[in-house]
This record gives structure tokens, sequence and C-alpha cells, in this order.
């Protein structure tokens, strides 16, 4: 198994990962009219969902691998006035008991490890959800353009490669589903719908374009 690569936030210059995704009001009105109070952001980066479902009244715990990115969220939520407990800590060792959480978002985190690391952060996921707890998870397609380039990059696995284009995950392990992935590695869930695959386009240069899966399961 890879050992986990936190994200160099320090070199982030993009405003975007302040800004919660667009599922997160979605994520949160839905959650929350099923009776959902504990939510955990798992590796949640600066924060942005973290300081998001707690100003809707979540109980929020947030976990990343980047000293960085949790200290800026304390000193974000320390401006809100939020209460969020914040840790360091790998995916791949959740500080937490079974079946804490009632809900959890993974957006962009657990693909960036390699085949066994994935299973192992999925494992770790089950363990701390509660039953009938929901995940949103996103997860990289195999249909993207760098999976689909993936003789200019260092192979870990079949599933997983290092890129190195942004300063930001250099040297972070990716990890790449199809939906067949899908299916086997998210066989002991239920699916909350489909999941949809979103193509993502580099306005500068449209040839240069990403793909993700993004889905809800159920414990």
């Amino acid at each position: 198994m890879i050992e986990s690569k936190a994200w160099d936030w320090s070199k982030n210059q993009s405003t975007q990962w302040l800004v919660p995704a667009i599922e997160a009001c979605y994520l949160s009105e839905s959650w929350k009219s099923k009776g959902f109070k504990r939510f955990l952001d798992l590796g949640c980066g600066l924060g942005r969902h973290s300081i998001y479902f707690a100003q809707k009244g979540y109980e929020v715990n947030s976990v990343d691998l980047s000293d960085y990115g949790i200290n800026h969220l304390k000193n974000w939520a320390e401006k809100e006035n939020l209460n969020i407990k914040a840790d360091v800590c790998d995916m791949l060792n959740l500080p937490f008991a079974n079946d804490t959480f009632d809900c959890i978002i993974a957006y962009n985190v657990i693909y960036h490890t390699d085949t066994k690391g994935f299973i192992k952060s999925l494992e770790e996921i089950k363990r701390v959800l509660k039953n009938k707890g929901e995940l949103f998870i996103t997860l990289l397609s195999k249909n993207s353009l760098t999976y689909q380039s993936a003789d200019q990059y260092k192979h870990v696995d079949n599933n997983t490669i290092l890129r190195d284009e942004d300063d930001t995950e250099r040297n972070v392990p990716h990890f790449y589903v199809d939906i067949e992935d899908i299916k086997k590695y998210f066989r002991e869930f239920d699916f909350v719908g489909i999941p949809v695959e979103q193509t993502e386009y580099n306005m500068d240069n449209t040839e240069q374009m990403s793909k993700h899966f993004k889905f809800i399961v159920k414990k």
C-alpha cells in the first residue's frame, strides 16, 4: 500500500476551494430532512464544506492529512464563531468509534491513494458510518484524459498513477475507476440514485478535460 501524501495547500492559488461544491446545498437539505446531525468532512482541505455544514446546524468533524489545511479551517471556524472539531489524520486510519456519523462527504479525496489504500479507506468509511447513514463521494473516471494518456505518468498499479502537472498535488497518487469498479467496490452499500459521470473542461484548451463520478450510497 502506497504511503498517503497530503496536498501542498500552501501552493494553492485558486479560490474555488473556499466555495462549497454545488452538491452541498442539496445534501444539507436532504440529510436534514432525514434527521441526520453528525457530519464528517473527510479530506476537508481548506474547510469549505465543514464551514457550510456547521452554518447549517450540523455537528461537524473534519479531518485531513494536511496540517496547513486543518490550521486554515480552525482559523476560519474561529472567525465564524463555529464549533468544528478538526484534526490531522490519515484516511486509512480514522480516529472515530464505529457507527459515529450520520453522513459523510468525501469530495475529491479517497482516490488519492492506490487500489489497496482505496479499499482500506472505504472500509474505514463504512466502519464509522451509522447503519442507514449516507456517503457522498466523487471518484476519478478512467475516461479522463489523464488516465487515457497514462503512459506519460508513473504507474503504481492498474488503476493508479502519479501525476505531476499541479504543484498542489505533485506525486500524489490518483486512483481511477469505471462503472464496473464502482459496482465491485460498493457492493456492500445501497446506491441512492444512479452514479453520474460528469466532464470538466479546461476552457483555455478544451481538449484537456477530466471526468468524475459523483454518487450517494447508504450503509
